[in-house]
């Protein structure tokens, strides 16, 4: 059965226009709590099972949480409210209070006027594929309410910030401390704009706080992972070491250092793989992407770590960690999986671990990065009309092929369709930027006039 409604990382839109509107989120609320009520932890148990629901910072959050919440108690769950919490905050906490489910509201690094629901199961995980299929199966059937006495009820948990504060420092050293270092945070007007401060400031660093100041409608706006230039202005401007960029919900992150160079997820992926070697004396292998700069899986192959790409998207990312047994993976946009810390993707406690691999060494990050140098890419967004079969586009095959020709074999070509958005993804990875430009933006051309 194929998915209706949920892509690869939940269900995202525009708000106002399917899915993203509150009757449809109502009707999810009460689908996926009859769902979770019918799980065998529960049925059996004869107990009410508890959700717990977190959000950034959109105006449409509000809307959209008053909507799962009543859907929820409609079918008989209980709804703990965490206010603006991180993602990978809202599966730490899932998991840590043993709740039937986590809930996030969140469109990620998209526009304020996008929103979107992520599910995460009882143990902090993605929800499996086949539960995804039986909430989308209950959304065809009517939308009732359990008797009055069976309602859910509903409670914020109060010290939600706290808890995660508390979890995400667990995870850096504790021979360790930030004393000495002056940080930037960016926290993209984001869910993390009243958490990520305290993290730094309580392991000791000097903070320099950006993208605090939310109103619902700037989040991701000029500031955060997705648009670093306002970080690397303000560590220059403020001579901090270092400058660490969160999106959204918090689960991407990117680095500046104190002479402006921003390092992606690629970069620190090679980075905490080479720290674990210094602790643990052997990694088993290293999972990236099909976008994973090549530059990253040369340097590990010398290092002798097996590296295997995976699709676009964390999801996937994950799926080959857990199929392989190993730990490290990584995205270059920034999400970053580190499986003996977190069950998902987290934009502060990756930081937490490259500044630990900074302290352990004693170098700078572009120290570590030495002999690493990335190959030039060159990425276009390509927005394209709904439903265009762009895989069989002779006109885009022709173009592919003719930039692989040129390119003979000092390159490559990834074409592929975002999971959120209605945009077509290309790539072109070259030994020379002026090459991967080039052809990048002649396939670009040739995308948009055959699928607009």
């Amino acid at each position: 059965m194929a998915r209706r409604y949920f892509g690869t990382d939940g269900i995202r839109g525009k708000v106002g226009e399917s899915p993203i509107t509150p009757d449809f989120v109502l009707r999810l609320g009460y689908a996926a709590g009859k769902v979770l009520a019918q799980a065998d932890r529960w049925s059996k148990a004869g107990s009410r099972p508890t959700v717990l629901i977190g959000k950034d910072t959109r105006v449409s959050g509000y809307m959209l949480e008053a909507a799962l919440e009543s859907g929820f108690s409609a079918a008989g769950v209980d709804v703990m409210l965490a206010g603006p919490m991180p993602t990978p905050g809202v599966a730490y906490l899932t998991r840590a209070l043993r709740l039937a489910a986590g809930v996030v509201i969140s469109a990620s690094h998209n526009p304020y006027y996008d929103n979107g629901i992520k599910f995460f199961s009882a143990d902090g995980n993605k929800l499996p594929d086949e539960v995804e299929l039986q909430i989308e199966a209950q959304l065809e059937q009517p939308l009732a309410c359990a008797a009055s006495e069976q309602l859910g009820k509903a409670r914020r948990l109060d010290d939600a910030a706290g808890r995660y504060i508390e979890f995400c420092k667990s995870t850096f050293p504790a021979a360790f401390d930030l004393h000495g270092l002056k940080l930037v945070v960016d926290c993209a007007h984001g869910a993390a704009y009243d958490i990520a401060p305290h993290v730094f400031h309580e392991l000791g660093a000097d903070i320099v706080p950006i993208g605090v100041a939310p109103n619902g409608f700037n989040i991701n706006d000029g500031v955060g992972a997705t648009a670093p230039d306002a970080l690397i202005r303000s560590v220059r401007a403020n001579r901090a070491d270092l400058g660490i960029a969160l999106d959204g919900d918090a689960d991407r992150l990117q680095i500046v250092d104190s002479s402006g160079r921003l390092f992606n997820g690629d970069e620190l992926l090679y980075v905490l793989v080479k720290d674990r070697m210094s602790t643990d004396g052997k990694v088993p292998g290293a999972v990236g992407t099909l976008m994973t700069n090549m530059a990253v899986e040369v340097a590990l192959a010398r290092e002798g770590v097996p590296f295997v790409r995976a699709a676009v998207g964390d999801r996937y990312v994950l799926e080959q960690l857990r199929e392989r047994g190993w730990q490290l993976g990584a995205e270059g946009s920034g999400h970053i999986l580190s499986l003996d810390r977190h069950t998902t993707g987290d934009g502060i406690v990756s930081a937490l671990l490259v500044l630990a691999a900074i302290k352990r060494s004693g170098r700078t990050l572009a120290e570590l990065l030495e002999g690493v140098t990335l190959f030039p890419q060159k990425l276009i967004n390509v927005r394209m009309r709904a439903g265009a079969d762009w895989k069989s586009s002779a006109a885009i095959k022709e173009a592919v092929a003719d930039a692989e020709r040129a390119l003979d074999g000092s390159g490559r070509v990834l074409i592929r369709a975002s999971g959120t958005e209605p945009v077509l993804r290309v790539m072109v990875e070259a030994s020379q930027h002026d090459a991967a430009v080039r052809h990048a933006q002649e396939i670009a051309r040739v995308v948009e006039q055959a699928t607009s």
